[in-house]
This record gives structure tokens, sequence and C-alpha cells, in this order.
């Protein structure tokens, strides 16, 4: 890229301009390695809401320049119901109704499951989505068997590249993965000057 301009314009901008330009090139950078992983897949890529504060939009928008979905933007784009709000509730079926009693109609709700047991419980429950919880890929083929279409389904949790691959071919819907906008590493971009004569 090619900027022209005073050099005492340039000067004063070059730091927090290069900051964010590496900042953004290294999570699309990430997320088009994690893309590339599951590429001969169906399974989407998405992102999630671990982003440094005040950076959400532009993490989330080098992301998809990377190649992937969002997830959520934030906390009011869908209901994510995790273990500690089923601990409170006693059930995932009790929770589930609780989301369900005060959630516009057309959110989706989506269950945090570790077993197959909570698998079994969302779908028949009603879940629109199911995420398997750091579930091996042979447990989320299982889970998707005992689902048979009545959700869909994402797994999450301690996806690395190493590991991406295995977890996409067993069938799931989506994979989403926090480390991409959580910690990825910055880009190396300089600012070269040059004096027009």
């Amino acid at each position: 890229m090619r900027i022209t301009g005073p050099a005492r314009g340039l000067l004063t901008a070059e730091r927090t301009s290069l900051n964010i330009l590496q900042f953004m090139c290294g999570i699309a950078t990430l997320v088009d390695e994690y893309a590339s992983r599951i590429a001969h897949t169906d399974t989407q890529l998405i992102d999630t809401r671990k982003t440094v504060p005040g950076l959400r939009m532009l993490s989330k928008y080098s992301a998809c320049i990377g190649g992937c979905r969002p997830h959520r933007l934030g906390l009011h784009d869908g209901i994510i119901i995790k273990d500690n709000h089923i601990a409170v509730h006693g059930s995932i079926t009790k929770a589930l109704a609780q989301a369900r009693a005060v959630t516009p109609a057309l959110t989706k709700i989506e269950i945090e499951c570790d077993t197959l047991e909570q698998v079994k419980e969302a779908a028949e429950a009603g879940a629109d989505v199911i995420m398997f919880d750091n579930m091996p890929p042979e447990m989320m083929k299982k889970g998707i068997e005992i689902i048979a279409g009545r959700a869909r389904t994402e797994a999450s949790g301690g996806i690395t590249l190493e590991t991406i691959a295995a977890k996409a071919e067993s069938g799931v819907d989506v994979l989403s993965v926090g480390r991409m906008t959580q910690s990825a590493p910055a880009v190396d971009i300089g600012l070269d000057v040059t004096i027009s004569k």
C-alpha cells in the first residue's frame, strides 16, 4: 500500500496505524490457516466473542476476511446455555424452558453439552443448536447420530490447527475457535518513507 501526505502527519499516525493493521492481518491470516484445514468438508468455521475489549468489530471483520463467519456479535444475538446455567436450573430441560419463556420467538437457543447424555436431553428438549464442548471426534459422531437432524451442531473448545480437520470430518455443522481472535500473532508490517522530489 502506498500513502502520500505530509511527513509530520504520516509519522504521527504510523505506530497506531501499523499496530491496528498488524493486529487485523494477524487474525485474518490465522483464520485463513484454520479455514484451509477444513476446506474439504462442509463444516463452517465461525469465530467467538473472545476479542480484545474495544476491538470486537475490527476482530470480527478481520475474521470474516480470513474466511469464517461470526458466531455472535454480542449476547443479544442468541442464547447459549452453559454448564453453570444448567447447574443453577437443575437440568437442561428446565434451563431451556426458562430461556424459551423469556426469549423472542425467532432467537436461537444453544445448549453446551459435555456428555452424550446431555446431548440426548438437549435434543429431546428442543434446542436449536447443540454444542459439543471439548468432545473428541468419535464422541461427536455419536452425538450427531443421537441428534438425528433435530438441531444444528457446533464443536468448540480446545480446537487447534492439528485437531480441526478431524473435528470437521465428524460431520459437525460449525466449528468455533476462540484463539483465532483471542491470540492470533500480529503480522510483521512496516512503513518505509520515500521523499518525493
